[in-house]
């Protein structure tokens, strides 16, 4: 991953007949697509082989796989055999970036619609200083074996499955902003989606995915959205919280996003710290960076946290499996709501709430800070007051409580389970009595599924994810109530809801 600041100017040349690398190999699919088939477990063994041959390529290449050095052009030749072996068709895109010669390494799977391209990409360089196992190798590595993996199910997707391994992203995203903006716009036009890893294996982990429906931030183009929930229902399948990551182009998705195609993807974090929060959701250590061997020589095969890689590189497949139109999911959908419409949420259904400002309401809300702390994040959800209003406490939660519920929901039989996302924002004016919470409503009784209470404490809003098993209501009809309290002195109360799934496996 690069800095966010970059170091030195960058200069890149055109070279030559470059629209026939980027444009050649596509083949129109010979066959119907195959029906359904499940996305494939991706053997952690095999990620770490790969990791392997890049440290020892790194190894006897000066300690790094740096643009311009010949530890990089060495690692993406190890790719290419790999790809070639496997019957990919494999093209080596060149451009000069700082006084040297730059790759791309470009992979198309025989067969797909060429004109519904979903593209998985990860830069292959690493900075000077070490052999950047995890920044990048791990991306680099995760989305190889994935590819492998498509070659061994021998894969007739819907879609037309592109994978690239980027060079000089350390300078600057050098090599994938080089694609795009050579791409001729009808082949852009053609690219439905970009999936992007970029240090998936962490030693200190987290689970972020970049912002796609601008919950947190600004989102990304069109059809974001669908690659981000993707992610999620991977990780929401196996029980993981996942939190969202800024969309702002500091990784290769930049390129992309700049023209309008769809984009997405995991990150474990780098230089950042993991919070207290964090800890006690992912584990590890609060306090300390995810990555302590970030951009440095440390950064080895010693400095992978297997767990991260292992369930990555599985999320990476099912949603190459899933969006390439081959996928099964964990768990088919029985509802979601994502409140861009209105699904028939009644707000105060019982008649009770005695909040006098910021009750409960399906709308696109307004960021609100107060003193840099967010306390309320914009984007469609279920909100407590969705304008940010002249100040931070003009249309806050205050004076009582708050709810709103869903119109019935005619559960099937089976294992079921609720995921949503959801967030309390507060300041050190708020008290125990102050809370978020989130139950099922059954005809013969009700489980609270979410109960967070505040605390005199400054908690800034941030998405998490709730997870829990319904199956006790199968085959009922029940409804989603939530509520929220600003109940104690007055005090600065805002809370959300946002992504609510129930799924059967």
């Amino acid at each position: 991953m690069r800095s966010r600041v970059l170091a030195g100017a960058v200069a890149l040349a055109l070279s030559t007949a470059l629209s026939a690398a980027l444009t050649g190999g596509t083949v129109a699919n010979a066959a119907a697509p195959r029906t359904a088939a499940a996305a494939p477990d991706i053997p952690l063994a095999n990620v770490k082989a790969h990791l392997t041959q890049l440290q020892s390529i790194a190894t006897s290449n000066g300690g790094n796989r740096a643009h311009g050095r010949p530890g990089y052009r060495a690692s993406l030749d190890y790719v290419k055999a790999k790809l070639d072996a496997a019957g990919f068709q494999t093209t080596i895109q060149s451009f000069t970036a700082s006084g040297a010669t730059g790759y791309n390494l470009i992979a198309d799977w025989p067969g797909g619609d060429a004109n519904q391209v979903l593209m998985t990409g990860a830069h292959l360089d690493s900075v000077t200083a070490g052999p950047g196992i995890n920044d990048n190798g791990s991306g680099s590595a995760a989305i190889l074996e994935t590819a492998l993996a498509v070659s061994r199910a021998g894969l007739q997707p819907a879609k037309h499955l592109r994978f690239a391994w980027w060079g000089a992203e350390e300078l600057g995203l050098l090599g994938s902003n080089y694609y795009t903006a050579n791409l001729p716009s009808a082949e852009r036009s053609k690219i439905k989606g970009y999936l992007n890893f970029d240090m998936v294996g962490s030693p200190n982990p987290g689970y972020f995915a970049y912002d796609g429906d601008g919950s947190s931030g600004s989102g990304g183009p069109a059809g974001s959205a669908e690659i981000e929930s993707t992610l999620r229902a991977y990780f929401s399948s196996i029980g993981v919280t996942v939190q969202d990551t800024a969309f702002d182009g500091r990784s290769d998705y930049g390129g992309f996003i700049r023209y309008g195609i769809p984009a997405g993807g995991m990150f474990t974090g780098a230089e950042g710290r993991k919070t207290t929060a964090q800890a006690q959701l992912w584990g590890g250590t609060a306090g300390t960076a995810f990555d302590r061997c970030y951009h440095a020589s440390c950064d080895t095969t010693s400095n992978i946290n297997d767990t991260a890689l292992d369930r990555n590189s599985d999320a990476i497949a099912y949603a190459v499996w899933t969006l390439g139109g081959t996928g099964t999911p964990p768990g088919e959908t029985v509802y979601s709501d994502d409140f861009a419409t209105d699904k028939g949420w009644t707000a105060n259904p019982g008649g009770t709430d005695t909040a006098t400002s910021g009750r409960f309401e399906r709308a696109t809300a307004q960021a609100t800070t107060y003193s840099g702390t967010a306390l309320q994040l914009a984007g469609s959800s279920l909100v407590t007051g969705a304008s940010a209003g002249a100040d931070a406490g003009t249309n806050d939660l205050d004076g009582g409580t708050t709810s709103i519920q869903s119109a019935p929901i005619t559960l099937p039989a089976g294992t079921l389970r609720l995921s949503f996302s959801w967030y309390l924002g507060h300041l050190n004016n708020a008290s125990a009595t102050d809370y978020l919470r989130v139950r099922v409503v059954g005809p013969n009784g009700s489980t609270t599924v979410l109960n967070q209470t505040a605390s005199a404490t400054n908690r800034a809003a941030a998405w998490q994810t709730a997870n829990a098993d319904l199956s006790a209501y199968a085959g009922q009809s029940v409804r989603i109530l939530v509520d929220a309290a600003d109940a104690g002195t007055a005090s600065l109360v805002e809370a959300g809801v946002d992504n609510l799934t129930i799924t059967r496996s």
